[in-house]
């Protein structure tokens, strides 16, 4: 495994980053019948293979996905040999005040997300999306309030307008708030509109880019003509539009595969890398790929491969905010 610096921080996580929308899942995604016994192996397994980074979050699977983390997880591991990150901002409960970046939720969320995960301290705490209510100062305030008191070592953003993070890293050098050190945001080769403003913020102002979703739910994999699970029973993958262009990629991809006598989807990983990912999000559903990722870390791809794969794209215009 490779490991690497998260931003300009002092933290150091492996190339790959294990994603939780799984754990917890059984009852929930007909494609992920994963509960607390299921979910085990993944956690040994990515150990096993150097794996460090291990992301969730409190809406993932109703909080279960957080208990499943600080259980099972931290029964095969040490803390300080595991870097874990959630998040915080989606809705957890029925009342006015249960979502949102605001002071009274996050103050509320953290200790019952410390406890779920069994921990005293977050390593990575990501605001899951933009609260278009709270103002930017209360957030960072509150989440700076996190860190001195040691309950969080570093802060982050996901699904976040790039001028509104912006905004955040201005905010954060002229006021002396906690930084954010990471954006986890959507990117993969049929989906880059990142590429116009936020990942080039995120690169000029030293912030970890770990975008989730990097096969597109599966399609770079090929997954969408193999009749797999996921394929056949992810409802938000069956409702992503798919383009001729998405198709002559993915076709490239088959062909670089073979050439290197790999898989389509470690050279989707590959070419997230090449273009300086800190560490993809991957969702494993079978223990295959988790091996499949930790053997992409080594790949490297032509420049003409890289044209190739980058050159069928078409812009899809930003998604809605």
């Amino acid at each position: 495994m490779r490991y690497g610096r998260l931003g300009d921080s002092g933290l150091r996580v492996s190339a790959v980053c294990v994603g939780g929308n799984s754990w917890g899942a059984a009852g929930r995604r007909a494609w992920a019948p994963f509960g607390k016994e299921e979910s085990r192996p993944f956690f040994r397994r990515a150990l096993d293979l150097g794996i460090n980074f291990f992301d969730t979050a409190d809406a993932y699977n109703d909080g279960d996905s957080e208990s499943i983390v600080g259980e099972c997880l931290l029964g095969y591991a040490k803390r300080d040999d595991v870097v874990i990150c959630t998040k915080v901002g989606h809705r957890f409960g029925k009342g006015p005040n249960d979502e949102g970046l605001g002071r009274k939720h996050i103050l509320k969320s953290i200790d019952a997300q410390l406890k779920r995960l069994n921990t005293d301290h977050i390593d990575l705490y990501l605001m899951h999306l933009w609260d278009r209510v709270t103002p930017i100062e209360e957030t960072l305030d509150t989440l700076t309030s996190l860190v001195k008191a040691g309950k969080v070592r570093y802060i982050g953003g996901s699904n976040f307008p790039a001028w509104v993070f912006s905004e955040m890293l201005t905010l954060a050098d002229l006021k002396g708030y906690a930084k954010p050190v990471a954006m986890q945001n959507l990117y993969n080769l049929i989906q880059r509109e990142e590429e116009r403003e936020m990942i080039p913020l995120c690169q000029a102002k030293g912030v970890a880019l770990t975008p989730y979703s990097p096969n597109a739910r599966g399609f770079l994999a090929g997954n969408a003509s193999s009749g797999t699970e996921r394929a056949k029973k992810d409802a938000i993958a069956q409702k992503q539009d798919r383009r001729d262009c998405d198709l002559e990629i993915v076709a490239a991809l088959a062909d670089i595969a073979n050439v290197h006598g790999k898989r389509p989807a470690q050279i989707a990983m590959a070419w997230l890398w090449a273009k300086g990912i800190t560490a993809p999000v991957i969702g494993a559903t079978k223990l295959d790929y988790l091996d499949e990722a930790a053997g992409a870390v080594d790949i490297k791809l032509g420049s003409d491969e890289i044209a190739r794969l980058e050159t069928p794209y078409r812009y899809r215009g930003n998604p809605p905010l």
